[in-house]
């Protein structure tokens, strides 16, 4: 990929995109995401189909399973994938936030392994947020991201030797850069969030003594692993990087890519970092590829715990198969906020313990937090099962044989919500839609730091409970009626005509939209930073 000619310039004080301006920029064939969008465009959009297409034969009765074709990649003992790369020996603890610049000086001198700068499900795609989030980056690997507070707070950067190692989450290949086009197309914003970083980054990165590090969201199947290691492979061409440099964890955050776990590892084997579970992303998932089956009934979102059959299939399958292939296997989050109340923090912080021991006993490697004030806990947790080793790729985990019926085993703890339950995840999605149209991703609620990934699931939710008829359709709009009051006064800057109106397309349809984050995208954000608002 050759330089962009308009790339931004580098500078030491915070900084955002530029506001309003065009609806879309068009870089030329060799920038770094038109030359990835002309190698690869076309792939993303069969793979897009392909997803459309698997859907629909779900839909109709088709059995899901795992694949007969790749039986022989599951049968082989002897690949591996690479070994780990420097500065991801050690993950036990990761923590998780928009690349914003105040989150990346405090994830970073955080005390935990690796910072996930997170341009997917915590940030917001304004202009600003995309491109201010790439040099907030840039800064941070510059060492210059330092800065003082209006109110003459400082935010600096500590001792280079116990600073966190950098992974960059890109958006999914279901979205779109809405500022951006390639021949006429916009520029898918994986290839957007992937391509900025690698040109700019990934070189500076090597010198530091790391390298270009990533997290692949919302993966469905083998294909689209093999999508990204050709991606990859080019990147690293183009630049003249030794192959093998990029590596990536994959988050198994769908249904069907928890059939194809070995797959994908074998299909990034010299980029592979492991394997995650995202919890809320995988509820998501399962309910729009089985929520019209009343077998998949989910009950409130709080009731889903991980210990749940299903999900300790999943997080157990993902184990055994990351360190069957010498790859870490990564827990899931942890979003308390700690508070101002004691008892509230002390109970809560009971929780993430008690979550994160078993993680660690199960031969996790690490886990996820959202929040600083939580790296301690987690830190102590793993530290007593590590016993000063790195990681644990030597437990095998041969005693999990897990089987399709495990996976799909949600009958178990099927069942309706409860009226408390309802109105929950109606004012979740309602308070998370508000931030987001905002431009802000990761937002705390009730608590907890939530961002897409909530709402999805919230209102997945009452999309599945209308189908079946478990709530009426009349309570659920006197509930939201109500909660959108609710919002207008405690939030009196918010769109409240514009947030119902997504509500209702993207909860209340017929059919349930895939993600809201397209139609969010296009009808408002973009709207709203065309006109300056």
């Amino acid at each position: 990929m050759s330089p962009t000619p308009d790339a931004p310039p580098a500078s030491g004080a915070p900084r955002g995109g530029p506001r309003g301006g065009p609806r879309r920029h068009r870089p030329a064939g060799g920038r770094s995401p038109g030359r990835l969008a002309g190698a690869f465009g076309d792939r993303r959009r069969d793979v897009l189909k392909e997803r459309r297409r698997l859907a629909l034969r779900l839909a109709s009765g088709s059995p899901l399973d795992f694949p007969l074709v790749t039986s022989a990649v599951r049968a082989d003992p002897s690949w591996r994938v690479a070994p780990p790369a420097p500065g991801l020996t050690d993950r036990r603890v990761e923590i998780t936030g928009p690349p914003e610049r105040r989150m990346a000086v405090n994830a970073l001198n955080s005390g935990a392994r690796v910072w996930m700068a997170d341009f997917e499900d915590a940030t917001s795609p304004t202009w600003e947020n995309v491109i201010g989030g790439q040099l907030n980056l840039l800064d941070a690997i510059e060492r210059r991201i330092d800065f003082v507070t209006p109110e003459g707070r400082e935010y600096r950067l500590g001792d280079p030797a116990r600073l966190a190692t950098v992974m960059v989450r890109p958006r999914g290949w279901h979205l779109d850069e809405e500022h951006l086009e390639y021949d006429g197309r916009p520029v898918p914003a994986a290839l957007v969030d992937f391509g900025l970083y690698f040109f700019h980054c990934a070189q500076r990165q090597i010198d530091a003594g790391r390298g270009p590090y990533f997290y692949l969201p919302k993966l469905e199947n083998r294909h689209e692993a093999r999508l990204w290691n050709d991606i990859f492979v080019l990147a690293q061409d183009l630049l003249g990087i030794p192959r093998g440099t990029v590596r990536a964890t994959v988050l198994i955050e769908t249904v069907t890519a928890a059939f194809e776990m070995e797959e994908i590892l074998h299909e990034l084997r010299e980029h592979s970092a492991g394997l995650n579970a995202g919890r809320w992303d995988y509820l998501f998932s399962l309910i729009k590829t089985f929520g019209h089956r009343a077998d998949f009934l989910l009950p409130d979102r709080a009731k889903v715990t991980m210990t749940a059959p299903f999900l300790r299939a999943y997080t157990e399958l993902l184990v055994r198969t990351c360190h069957r292939r010498g790859a870490h296997a990564i827990g899931g989050m942890a979003a308390h906020v700690p508070g101002k109340d004691p008892a509230a923090n002390e109970a809560a912080l009971a929780k993430v313990r008690l979550d994160k021991e078993r993680e660690a006993e199960d031969g996790f490697d690490g886990s996820w937090v959202a929040h600083p004030g939580l790296v301690p806990v987690c830190r102590e947790v793993f530290d007593g099962v590590l016993v000063g080793r790195p990681h644990q790729l030597d437990r095998a985990r041969d005693d999990v044989d897990v089987t399709p019926a495990d996976l799909l085993s949600v009958r178990r703890i099927s069942g309706p919500p409860t009226p408390e339950g309802v109105r929950t995840d109606i004012a979740v999605a309602l308070r998370y839609f508000a931030a987001w149209l905002r431009g802000q991703g990761a937002v705390a609620l009730y608590g907890l730091m939530e961002d897409a990934a909530t709402a999805e699931i919230a209102r997945a939710q009452i999309w599945q409970w209308l189908r079946h008829r478990v709530i009426d359709r009349e309570t659920v709009l006197r509930l939201l009626d109500e909660e959108v009051a609710a919002l207008g006064t405690e939030y009196p800057w918010a769109p409240v005509d514009d947030i119902r109106a997504l509500f209702e397309r993207t909860a209340l349809a017929g059919e349930l939209p895939l993600f809201f984050t397209p139609d969010a995208y296009t009808r408002h954000l973009v709207r709203r930073t065309e006109a300056g608002a």
